[in-house]
């Protein structure tokens, strides 16, 4: 009677591209599961669930419920836990969202090197013309900076 089992063991589960569920039921490194499966990648898969509340025209609240899943990728040298989710990712997959995060932080710093050059514009045509042949030399700088920034973020 004071025998209490579960009635499932703990183990770490690892989801397959195909569909196949593999559930470990010892501690393994993120290395071996990735030696058993050339070509993919061990993530950690967390769901969050948030709830929002909107108001609506006539006064009620609507409760909206969103799911988010948030996938971080394991070292080789990280150890799989009992009692999580991974997911196994192809080595393409991880190629092409690499690809799109550098694009996106691109299209940020373009936006904000095209504020720049707008904002130091309105700057330069503000200004009196006789301070324009006092601060040529900032201009330089500020022109020289850009470049330099420019260059570091085709570098990555």
């Amino acid at each position: 009677m004071g025998n209490c089992q579960a009635a499932e063991a703990a183990a770490a589960v690892v989801q397959h591209p195909g569909g196949r569920v593999e559930r470990l039921y010892w501690a393994t490194s993120a290395a071996e599961v990735m030696r058993a499966n050339p070509g993919h990648y061990v993530a950690l898969v967390t769901l969050r669930v948030a709830e929002e509340r909107h108001e609506n025209a006539d006064g009620t609240g609507a409760r909206r419920t969103v799911r988010l899943t948030h996938v971080k990728l394991l070292k080789p040298k990280e150890t799989l836990l009992l009692g999580h989710v991974y997911r196994l990712i192809t080595s393409h997959e991880v190629t092409k969202a690499v690809q799109a995060r550098k694009e996106e932080k691109m299209t940020k710093a373009r936006q904000q090197l095209q504020q720049l050059e707008s904002s130091l514009s309105r700057q330069s045509k503000a200004r009196p013309a006789a301070d324009d042949d006092v601060d040529v030399d900032e201009d330089e700088d500020d022109e020289a900076s850009l470049d330099a920034s420019l260059e570091q973020l085709n570098q990555e």
